[in-house]
């Protein structure tokens, strides 16, 4: 069996950081969000993987290559303009063979679950979609199904979903899926949607089996707090430590930390694991990292700082007296001495943030900030909690960012100073 992971979605409510980079190589526990799934798929048997790409998809390949770093076969197909995930896969066509697997490719899921998957089609011998509940189930496509757990219906997005059941973007499919494609319609998003490809297999008497997952092995990474969530996940699954750089004399670990080759952590240092530090960066001396927190290569937390459940990307450096807390940093970002995140409201409620003009509640009522690569901050800067900021951008000394920067902006505080003699 070969697979297709459908890879050339924009990303567009994870901006600011797939203003720079695809969402499928955000980091999750310091390695790319596709890698986890393509591990995943190569634990279930299958070797041979097809990425449709389209969006900065030359940074995918780039990265993965031709798959033999991972043990994999990769190849690559170009979704050249957003025509739907329908569209995406009938370019695959000539690929596969008789019965294969499909994944979406902003998925984070236990490794167990593409094996459930590929068990369940060897086993009926017929299509095969996975199943999860979720809270908002009007966000995704709904599914009802039948007394043995076969589909009856699937509807993309309804208003009015009639289950909390929906497709959680895991197939088996057969040929005969192409076909169904080639019948499909637009949708009002002017796409051809897989799901309506799907319900018509349904309409034409196949039969397509479902597979329950649980909640906590499946997570669509769709808006920046699913992304650290996703890195929650697998910083639980950290359950011994590696410490392969350098940790000078009075330096505490607590719980179960991965410290990678060329690290120094340095004197007064306060560890609280799960953590994971990559290559190369530097820590210390008397910082405190607290539990679910991901550092990339190169990375720099100076005196004074401390870090909490976050993920710092490659080469950005956090050096003097500064507070990061349930926050993205990009790469490559420099923070000032005393820039400080506000992650709590003062009033306790879930934290709200824009995205594509809307505003949003992210259920959480712990978020700090989402920050694109390459920005700089000045000393004394305060970010405000859900406030996002694009790549590229300066923030002068001595702001009190309330609202979104988008990206390659330079914003100061003009203050106007009074002198008088005295008397």
């Amino acid at each position: 069996m070969k697979s297709v992971v459908l890879a050339a979605g924009e990303g567009v409510r994870l901006r600011p950081l797939t203003l720079t980079k695809p969402k499928q190589l955000l980091p999750v526990g310091n390695l790319p969000l596709l890698q986890h799934l393509l591990n995943s798929i190569k634990k279930a048997g299958i070797k041979e993987v097809l990425i449709v790409v389209g969006y900065l998809g030359e940074k995918i390949q780039s990265y993965f290559g031709d798959g033999s770093r991972l043990g994999l076969k990769l190849t690559y197909v170009w979704q050249k303009e957003v025509g739907g995930t329908g569209e995406a896969l009938s370019l695959t066509s000539d690929y596969v063979e008789k019965s294969f697997l499909v994944v979406y490719g902003d998925l984070y899921v236990k490794p167990s679950v593409i094996t459930k998957v590929v068990k369940a089609y060897k086993k009926v011998k017929e299509n095969v979609l996975a199943v999860v509940e979720v809270e908002r189930p009007e966000n995704y496509g709904v599914v009802s199904l039948d007394e043995e757990g076969f589909l009856k219906t699937i509807q993309e997005k309804p208003e009015k979903p009639v289950s909390n059941l929906v497709n959680a973007g895991i197939y088996v499919f057969t040929e005969e899926i192409f076909e169904k494609i080639r019948q499909t319609k637009k949708s009002v998003r002017g796409e051809i949607e897989l799901t309506d490809a799907v319900q018509g297999l349904v309409e034409n008497k196949s039969k397509v089996y479902t597979v329950k997952l649980k909640n906590k092995e499946w997570l669509d990474v769709g808006k920046p707090w699913d992304l650290l969530e996703a890195n929650q996940r697998f910083l639980q699954d950290l359950k011994k430590s590696t410490v392969r750089g350098k940790v000078e004399r009075n330096v505490t670990i607590k719980g179960p930390v991965k410290i990678g080759v060329n690290v120094t952590v340095k004197s007064g240092t306060f560890i609280e694991g799960p953590v994971i530090v990559d290559e190369g960066s530097i820590l210390g001396p008397n910082c405190y990292l607290r539990p679910y927190t991901s550092l990339g290569k190169d990375v720099k937390i100076g005196s004074g700082c401390e870090i909490k459940n976050s993920i710092v990307m490659n080469g950005t450096k956090i050096p003097h007296l500064s507070y990061v807390g349930d926050s993205i940093i990009g790469e490559n970002c420099n923070f000032g001495a005393g820039t400080l995140v506000g992650n709590v409201r003062l009033d306790r409620k879930n934290i709200k943030t824009t995205i594509k003009g809307e505003v949003i509640d992210t259920g959480r009522r712990k978020f700090g900030v989402v920050v694109g690569d390459n920005v700089q901050t000045g000393i004394n800067v305060s970010l405000m909690p859900g406030v996002k900021i694009g790549a590229n951008t300066h923030v002068g000394p001595g702001l009190v960012v309330y609202k979104d920067i988008p990206a390659n902006t330079k914003v100061f505080l003009r203050q106007t100073v009074k002198f008088e003699e005295m008397d």
